[in-house]
């Protein structure tokens, strides 16, 4: 078994930012530029509204990365799962084509496969690439769970499957994993308030939202933990963790992409339907939060990633 790339670390799940129905550009590349120092981005995930991304779409976001990434050890994963396996192949060989670092594969979500069938959709994809894959586990969204026992099959059949996006909120799961796959097989938090106990249970990094917004602050925290200095990571984790639970007040991209237009990291939250603005109150509530959170940061700046 050739040996699995690094993903451990602070991947950023990247907003796609929208200005008249279209894809802002400009407010992209900006916001890419404040990933700086971290490991990595995700493009057309599930923060980045891939149900209502066309293919050209996701192409010219993966080719403006690409063009605008100043930091040569940013990776670049491309979202390129779906419930359609015929689509799934062939979104990831667009990006193969386009030279990204990884992919991420979602479960197939509405149709409720078997595990046999999940088993057969991401090993007809894995055949048709040789990037590098992570998985992607999303049970609140897709309706079903990839099973460990599926996870450690796809790894043996394709050894560049080389770890998994968990955005559950079960410990045991981490557990279990690790126990199956091994210490060289990446698990990625994909739930940004169970990064440090996900952590502390052998977990290599987070897949986030809230560094879209903060970035350091959760690379720190990441970073504490890859070192072993809990106590370091638990200041991060406390600063944060009122915002992380915020940012799903409502469903994920819509409090993230309304904090990123009030602090104009992007030109405005516009989202595609069925998505629709925040309610008056939850936007109330995250700003407040937030501002607690600016006050609480405060106390950070002189600790350092």
């Amino acid at each position: 078994m050739p040996e699995s790339p690094d993903f451990s670390g602070t991947y950023t799940a990247l907003v796609t930012p929208f200005l008249s129905g279209k894809l802002d550009l400009l407010s992209f590349g900006y916001l890419l530029s404040t990933q700086e120092g971290l490991e990595g981005v995700v493009i057309g995930g599930t923060t980045g509204e891939s149900p209502t991304l066309s293919e050209g779409e996701l192409e010219i976001l993966i080719q403006e990365a690409q063009r605008q990434r100043k930091d040569p050890d940013l990776k670049i994963i491309a979202g390129t799962g779906s419930n359609a396996s015929a689509q799934a192949i062939h979104r990831t060989k667009v990006a193969e084509r386009l030279g990204v670092e990884a992919i991420l594969l979602v479960a197939p979500y509405y149709n409720k496969p078997s595990q046999e069938g999940l088993f057969r959709h991401f090993s007809a994809i894995a055949a048709a690439t040789r990037r590098p894959i992570l998985l992607y586990s999303v049970p609140s969204r897709c309706g079903i769970e990839i099973a460990v026992e599926t996870v450690a099959r796809l790894r043996e059949a394709h050894p560049h499957i080389v770890g998994i996006k968990e955005a559950s909120e079960e410990c045991a799961r981490v557990d279990s994993l690790r126990a199956a796959l091994g210490e060289d097989f990446s698990i990625l938090s994909g739930n940004d308030v169970m990064t440090l106990p996900f952590m502390a249970l052998g977990a290599n990094g987070v897949i986030s939202v809230a560094s879209n917004l903060c970035p350091h602050p959760m690379q720190s925290l990441v970073r504490s933990m890859l070192r072993g200095d809990l106590a370091r990571a638990r200041i991060f984790h406390h600063a944060l963790n009122p915002l992380l639970h915020h940012l799903f007040i409502e469903s994920n991209p819509v409090p993230i992409k309304h904090l990123l237009a009030r602090q104009r990291l992007i030109a405005s939250g516009e989202l595609r339907l069925p998505l629709v603005p925040l309610m008056p109150e939850h936007a109330r509530a995250l700003e407040n939060t937030f501002a607690d959170f600016l006050k609480a940061s405060e106390n950070l700046s002189g600790l350092k990633p």
